[in-house]
């Protein structure tokens, strides 16, 4: 029988106090993300407050006064009612800035209930309409199957009552997908070509890649017929309720900016946003004299001081660091800066971390969701992390992706031939500068800049004047 023994054993584990781990979340976060943040922390910690000095004060800067019984009658949307202190003007002023405060765009739902409740329906397909119109997400397509949200009740209207909606405007929703949205829109439409459904179900994508002949031998008719059916599919819209979506802008806030000044690039750290923090004095007090508290208390404080200087200490590490980051990208990207970006050169974390004596992690940290402002836009600073792409220009050095990508986007706006670039010659044409890169990588990058074919480029233009 073997015996049991206690054995001690030596390793080494790198532990991450809940401090640390807030060190490394704050890293992360963009700007509008660190207020958000800060404002949590003070409302959660006691020890801490805005610096008067930096922060505005709202409450200094209004004009306080006593509050009567009539004044609570001042924030009223009329606009027949007036005190002493409000004019007729200032009340209109308010009835209109309420008006605009509480307004919203019509919803796509809001839009189609409106024209279901203008259909005389009976009850039970008047409910139904309501149900299939709540299924519906912002594209106007079913959220969930139909088999979901259908009750066995409503199957007998549920024909009639689909055909109704998807006559509404705009026409071709409350479907499965684009496919099926562009085929109910061919369907309502009376000047549509006799095989207009049947190519959007099954031949889209030989109609997509140009194969008229093949479409026109295999339905036996001519290719100008193919060419027409093509045509109008195109003047459909595979996403009908997109004028209807409520998704809001979203705005960018540039954490940095670098931009050329009287002949130099001049940095600044966007900090000015971010809120600065101090140690409320009171509560600094209360740390010193602690002889009339309890133990609890006494630990309460100790701990709301601690991690309020750890938090204030995180947020002067996160600006410093990204002000470091911000200087190494000049030094390593100074002619994309002052020149453009075609002049983006390869560049890896590794490079800047090493530059600033920190770890890569730290550079993946704090590049994460931050954009710079630049004299050629704003740009995430991720951007500038990009892999090599050889070349044998006259300059000798690599050239980074992304600012291969820029020369084809060049290339592409600057053409102004009949025929457009293929991939094969935008490759031949980087190749007479140096840069060799295969065709299809041409055309991975060419899609990764969202732009279409040269057979689709060419259907554009040829539409587009055949409109004109």
């Amino acid at each position: 029988m073997q015996s049991q023994r206690l054995v001690l054993t030596q390793r080494q584990q790198l532990k991450l106090t809940p401090q640390m781990y807030q060190s490394l979340e704050l890293l992360a976060l963009p700007v509008t993300d660190l207020r958000e943040r800060i404002q949590e922390e003070i409302e959660k910690n006691p020890a801490l407050e805005f610096n008067p000095e930096k922060n505005i004060s709202y409450e200094r800067i209004s004009q306080p006064y006593q509050r009567t019984v009539n004044d609570y009658f001042e924030s009223s949307s009329d606009p027949g009612y007036g005190t002493s202190r409000q004019s007729w003007e200032d009340a209109e002023i308010k009835h209109k800035y309420l008006e605009g405060a509480f307004s919203r765009e019509e919803s796509l739902q809001d839009h189609l209930l409106w024209q279901l409740r203008l259909t005389p329906l009976r009850d039970e397909e008047r409910e139904l309409g309501e149900i299939l119109i709540s299924n519906l997400d912002g594209n106007g397509f079913y959220r969930r199957p139909l088999h979901d949200v259908v009750q066995p009740k409503y199957e007998q209207h549920l024909d009639r009552i689909l055909q109704i909606i998807r006559e509404f405007d705009p026409p071709g929703v409350c479907v499965e997908g684009p496919i099926e949205s562009l085929a109910v829109q061919a369907s309502l439409r009376s000047d549509a070509p006799e095989l207009a459904e049947e190519f959007i179900r099954r031949e889209l994508e030989l109609l997509k890649r140009g194969k008229y002949e093949e479409l026109a031998k295999k339905y036996k008719i001519s290719v100008k017929q193919v060419e027409d059916i093509f045509s109008f599919i195109r003047s459909l819209n595979p996403f009908p309720a997109s004028e209807y979506s409520e998704s809001s802008p979203e705005y960018i806030i540039p954490d940095i900016t670098i931009r050329k000044q009287n002949g130099q690039l001049r940095l600044y750290i966007h900090d000015e946003l971010v809120p600065e923090l101090k140690i409320d004095e009171n509560f600094q007090e209360m740390s010193q004299d602690q002889d009339h508290v309890s133990r609890e208390t006494r630990k309460y404080i100790q701990q709301s001081l601690r991690d309020a200087h750890w938090l204030i200490s995180s947020i002067e590490m996160r600006n410093n660091t990204l002000r470091k980051v911000g200087a190494a990208l000049i030094k390593f990207q100074y002619d994309f800066f002052v020149k453009g970006p075609k002049y983006l050169r390869p560049m890896t974390l590794k490079h800047i971390a090493e530059e600033i004596s920190v770890h890569e992690t730290t550079v993946s940290r704090i590049s994460h969701a931050k954009f710079i402002q630049t004299d050629w836009g704003i740009f995430p600073i991720k951007y500038f992390f990009s892999g090599a792409v050889s070349s044998s220009s006259k300059q000798g050095t690599d050239l980074a992706r992304n600012s291969v990508k820029e020369i084809i986007r060049e290339l592409i706006e600057k053409h102004s031939g009949e025929k457009r670039l293929s991939d094969q010659k935008i490759s031949d044409m980087l190749a007479q500068r140096g840069i060799h890169i295969a065709r299809r990588t041409v055309a991975k990058y060419r899609k990764e800049l969202k732009i279409d074919s040269s057979f689709d480029r060419s259907r554009e233009q040829t539409h587009s004047s055949s409109e004109t």
